[in-house]
């Protein structure tokens, strides 16, 4: 455990930790004389280190992204709601079917984020779809959170919860076939955000981060900057700044291994409600600064979220990001973005399961250009032109 003298002198290197977030100023009293400084070693993440970096790289792989079909089961109800069929496992399981079976996805897709029902389901035949993934070089990934509260003490925030038993729970995800994890919170600008929200955002993935590794689950990391809100870009792109400046002190702090961790960043955007809309190079600009001042290059993959944009804007964007090398592979861990053509192309009718299938490979298609930085939006439709923003939007 890292002792106090190194926790203050890294604390005095930074003006977003913490409680002294937004009031600690320079030439604070946290300075120690250098001979009381001590040099922290990282240990590694118990026996499953290899494995970790091994599927980390597997999933930053050139060409590919993630799936991300995690929604509860009450989002997942949502979804179907919208074309028309009820909230039935029955139905929750014949849409992903539809997803994960879909011939050639792998060529797009190095990973899918599952939720539990679905990494404990079989198909209609009875393969497990942890196998389905398998066959096709997908990585099936597991969603352990368990959901957004309020946060005492906040102006109106919200924190994660799901550590109590995660361990245990995902030791079980482990052996039913899981190899990576997705833990998400969220800091909301227009409620400030507040130094306790930040703090908890942080404190909570990192301890979430540390329980992945330990149990060879590669753990994605993140913090979503909501989109809500009619702020600028440039009030964005400081405070995701702030929010991963803290999220990497916790980070090491917790000794979690770089080389085997995901980040599943907000791209740098104008609060939904802005007056002005950026373009993805204005985008990828911001989104890049951020990036390259806090996250280390020994980051196997940044897998954004697309945050409610269209489909087209959250591959032109992402397409944008790739038009020169980063340090980490930059690529897309999509839900709504990947799904809202397919499901309304499905439309709950197994006459129409092909088309939908044929829907989601030209998605994934898409991303795997613009994550190789060859995406073109000529002759897309208006259908995934359309922006899928909710404001206050839960899952």
């Amino acid at each position: 455990m890292a002792s106090s003298s190194l926790v203050k002198l890294n604390a005095s290197s930074s003006s977003w930790i913490g409680q002294q977030s937004f009031n600690q100023r320079s030439g604070s009293s946290c300075r120690l004389p250098v001979s009381n400084r001590r040099v922290s070693v990282i240990r590694a993440a118990g026996s499953y280190t290899d494995e970790l970096i091994k599927t980390a790289k597997t999933i930053a792989s050139p060409g590919r992204g993630i799936l991300a079909i995690d929604e509860s089961n009450a989002t997942a109800g949502k979804r179907l709601a919208s074309i028309g069929l009820d909230n039935t496992e029955a139905n929750r399981q014949a849409y992903r079917q539809l997803l994960l079976t879909t011939p050639g996805l792998g060529d797009y897709i190095s990973g899918s984020i599952l939720f539990e029902e679905t990494l404990f389901q079989s198909t209609t035949d009875g393969k497990k779809f942890v196998d389905v993934l398998r066959d096709q070089k997908i990585v099936p990934g597991i969603k352990v959170d368990k959901g957004l509260v309020p946060l005492p003490g906040s102006n109106n925030e919200s924190w994660c919860q799901g550590l109590d038993g995660l361990a245990s729970r995902s030791a079980e995800y482990y052996k039913q076939g899981a190899r990576f994890a997705k833990w998400r919170t969220v800091v909301s600008i227009p409620c400030g955000p507040s130094a306790l929200a930040v703090k908890e955002a942080a404190w909570g993935l990192a301890r979430y981060a540390a329980i992945s590794q330990d149990n060879g689950l590669v753990p994605i990391v993140e913090p979503e900057i909501l989109l809500d809100g009619d702020h600028p870009i440039e009030r964005t792109l400081e405070v995701a700044e702030r929010v991963w400046a803290e999220v990497f002190y916790y980070l090491a702090e917790n000794n979690v291994v770089f080389e085997g961790i995901l980040l599943k960043p907000s791209m740098v955007t104008p609060g939904a409600e802005h007056k002005e809309k950026a373009t993805p190079e204005t985008i990828a600009k911001y989104t890049l600064t951020m990036l390259r001042r806090r996250v280390p290059p020994a980051v196997p993959g940044i897998m954004f979220l697309s945050g409610g944009q269209s489909e087209v804007e959250a591959t032109l964007n992402l397409h944008e990001m790739n038009q020169s090398p980063n340090p980490w592979h930059v690529s897309f861990s999509y839900a709504r973005a990947l799904q809202n053509t397919v499901l309304k192309t499905w439309q709950g009718r197994p006459e129409n399961v092909d088309a939908a299938q044929r829907a989601l490979l030209i998605r994934a298609k898409a991303n795997s250009l613009a994550q190789l930085g060859k995406y073109s939006a000529e002759g897309e439709s208006e259908e995934a032109k359309k922006g899928m923003f909710v404001k206050g939007y839960t899952y």
